[in-house]
C-alpha cells in the first residue's frame, strides 16, 4: 500500500479525474431536461440517429452478402432499399438539425466544438454516401464515376481517390468511412452532454 502511495502520477488516474470532472453520472445519464429542449430540433437530431441505425445495420448485411445478393435477390432488394431511405432519412433530419442550431446560435457558451464536430460529421457523410453510390455495382454508378473522375482530379485528390477503383470505393464505404461517422457522431454527443444544451437567446438581453 505504502509503494502505491508513493506511485508516480499515473495517466490511467489522470484520464479516470477529467471524465468524472468534466462528464460525471448525472451529465451522461440525466434524469431531468430544461424545458427549452422540448424542441424539434433536438428531435430532429435523434431520428438523424436512429436513421444512421438502421444504415449500419443494413450495411453489415449488404456487406455480408455482396452485390449478387443486393441485386438478384428480392430480400436483397428489400435490404438495399432499406438502406438507400435510411441514408435520404439521415441526412433529411441531420440538415434539419444543422439548420436548427445554426440559426440558434448554439456555439455560444463555449460550445464552438461541438458545433465543427456536428459540420464535420455532415461532410463526412457526404463523402460517405458519394462512395456508397459508386459501390452500388450498376450502370447509374458507373456513369457517376465517370463523370466525377475529372472533378476529382481537378482537386489534385485523384491520386489518392480513384472513383473508377470499386474496390477502392468499396472498402472506404463499408469499412473507413462509417467507422469515422460513427465516432464523429459518438464524440458529438459526448460534447453535448459535457457541456449541456445551450439556451435559447434571450431578445430582451439586446
Amino acid at each position: 500500500m505504502a509503494d502505491r502511495r508513493r506511485a508516480p502520477r499515473s495517466w490511467t488516474r489522470a484520464l479516470r479525474g477529467v471524465i468524472q470532472r468534466e462528464l460525471p453520472l448525472e451529465h451522461l445519464l440525466p434524469d431531468q431536461e430544461p424545458a427549452y429542449m422540448a424542441s424539434w430540433v433536438y428531435v430532429f437530431g435523434v431520428v438523424a440517429i436512429a436513421a444512421l441505425v438502421w444504415v449500419i445495420v443494413s450495411g453489415v448485411v449488404l456487406a455480408a452478402f455482396g452485390p449478387q445478393w443486393w441485386h438478384v435477390s428480392p430480400q436483397g432488394h428489400v435490404v438495399n432499399s432499406v438502406h438507400f431511405w435510411g441514408v435520404q432519412l439521415f441526412f433529411v433530419f441531420m440538415v434539419l438539425h444543422l439548420w436548427g442550431q445554426y440559426f440558434g446560435a448554439t456555439w455560444r457558451d463555449g460550445r464552438a466544438p461541438t458545433w465543427m464536430v456536428g459540420v464535420v460529421v455532415f461532410l463526412v457523410s457526404i463523402v460517405t454516401a458519394f462512395t456508397g453510390y459508386l459501390a452500388q455495382q450498376n450502370f447509374a454508378a458507373q456513369w457517376v464515376a465517370i463523370n466525377a473522375k475529372d472533378g476529382v482530379n481537378a482537386t489534385g485528390a485523384g491520386a489518392f481517390f480513384n472513383v473508377l477503383d470499386f474496390g477502392q470505393m468499396y472498402g472506404l464505404h463499408v469499412m473507413l468511412l462509417p467507422i469515422l461517422v460513427t465516432t464523429l457522431v459518438a464524440v458529438h454527443l459526448v460534447q453535448v452532454r459535457m457541456r449541456g444544451i445551450v439556451r435559447p437567446i434571450d431578445p430582451s438581453a439586446r
